[in-house]
Order: structure tokens, then sequence, then C-alpha cells
């Protein structure tokens, strides 16, 4: 099940410019830090490694500037933040839930610096209620040190041993767009817009179309799931 969803835009390793954007995401932070905290600190522990001490300190005081609404002079990280997306790569990170666990989808195809960059600038982004809780737990993932695992999930969560469980925490209405397709923002489609994507969904994701069998019942659940949520 989709719980959370951050696009990345930058330059492609080979382009001599070194450009971020923030592409297409989903954050949700209630309770905070919610499922789109985990993700930010899941990237940021996924690449923090690879950055040189003085690099550290430039993401430490990035973070500072960010979380108190300062303005940020560009470049950062040698990396230029802006708003246009044409010529862009695109990189983009996950976090689901399989059975009763939380599994972190790093998409690992480019540099880390506009990666780490693109999930403090998003961090900046959601609702002040949930600033400063999103922020800590960012800061808790600069200080990891191991792999991408359910063993980090449980360390941005604050907890120890158990696997972490999303089925306590609530799906909601922009949840439900976002597997659909339709966008967490949009207004609310009719019954009919509905009905036909989730068809077209389980179309291709279905094995009897072609579709791959690893993954296709867990992505049925979440188009399911989605429409009963948005038909009621």
């Amino acid at each position: 099940m989709l719980l959370a969803e951050l696009e990345v835009r930058h330059s492609r390793a080979i382009a001599p410019t070194r450009r971020v954007a923030l592409g297409e995401h989903w954050l949700p932070t209630h309770p905070a830090p919610g499922f789109g905290g985990i993700l930010l600190g899941g990237l940021v522990a996924a690449h923090i490694g690879a950055l040189e001490a003085d690099e550290r300190d430039e993401l430490d005081r990035l973070l500072t500037d960010l979380e108190v609404g300062r303005r940020v002079p560009q470049p950062r990280l040698r990396h230029r933040l802006q708003t246009d997306l044409v010529g862009l790569d695109r990189s983009r990170h996950r976090l689901v839930g399989r059975g009763q666990t939380l599994y972190l989808e790093i998409d690992d195809h480019g540099l880390p610096a506009p990666q780490l960059l693109a999930a403090v600038y998003a961090a900046g982004r959601v609702p002040l209620a949930a600033r400063t809780a999103v922020f800590e737990t960012v800061r808790r993932a600069t200080r990891w040190h191991g792999p991408v695992d359910d063993g980090l999930i449980r360390y941005l969560m604050g907890r120890a041993p158990s696997a972490p469980s999303w089925r306590a925490y609530p799906t909601d209405e922009r949840w439900a767009l976002t597997v659909l397709g339709f966008g967490p923002d949009r207004r609310p489609p009719n019954r009919h817009a509905v009905q036909r994507r989730f068809r077209a969904l389980v179309r291709q994701v279905h094995p009897d179309h072609g579709a791959e069998h690893d993954g296709a019942g867990q992505r049925m659940v979440e188009l399911t799931e989605a429409r009963r949520i948005l038909l009621g």
C-alpha cells in the first residue's frame, strides 16, 4: 500500500549543470512526523554517508535555515534549486506498507546530493504544525549508520525491537486519490471517473493482462481500498 511518495527532479549525471527541483510528491504528516516524515528521513539516511565533512556541515546549516523559514541562498551543496523541470532526470522514492510492515523503496540511480537536498527542501514545505517533528526525524536520519531496512524505519520512528506496523495509521482521501493517479490536491472525481480509473489500473496490474506476478496482489489491495474510500 502506498503511504508516501517523493519525486526528485535533478540534472543527469553527465550534465554540466547541477540543478534540483521537487516533482510530484505526497507526504502525509499526521500524526507528525507521519509517513511523509519517515520517507524524508529514510531518503536522507540512504545518502548521508556520501557527503564529506564540510558538506555535512552545510547540510546542517540548511536544515536550520529551512526549519525556521529563513531565505535560502543558492546554490547549496553545489546544486541550484529551481522550479523548472524541463530537461531534468527523475528519481522516485516511496514508503509502502506490506502485511504489517513498512518498507522504503529508494530509487538509487541519481547522485546523492540532489536526493538529500530534495528531502530537506520538501521538509521545509510540510505544514507548520508538523515541521518540528519532521525536522527532528530528518536530523535523526543524518546520524544513521547502516542499511536501508526495517531497522532504519524503527530508528526513525523511535521504536526498538518490534517491526513497525503501518496499519494503526489511517488512510484518507488524499491517499486514495494518489493511489488511483488523480493527484492528492485535485478536486474529488465523480463516481464514474473513479470506477473508470479503477478498472483501467486493475487491467494494468493483473497478471492475466501481462503484468508481473510479483506485487500484483498488494497493488490490487491498494486499488480496491482506494476505490472504497472515494466511493464511500
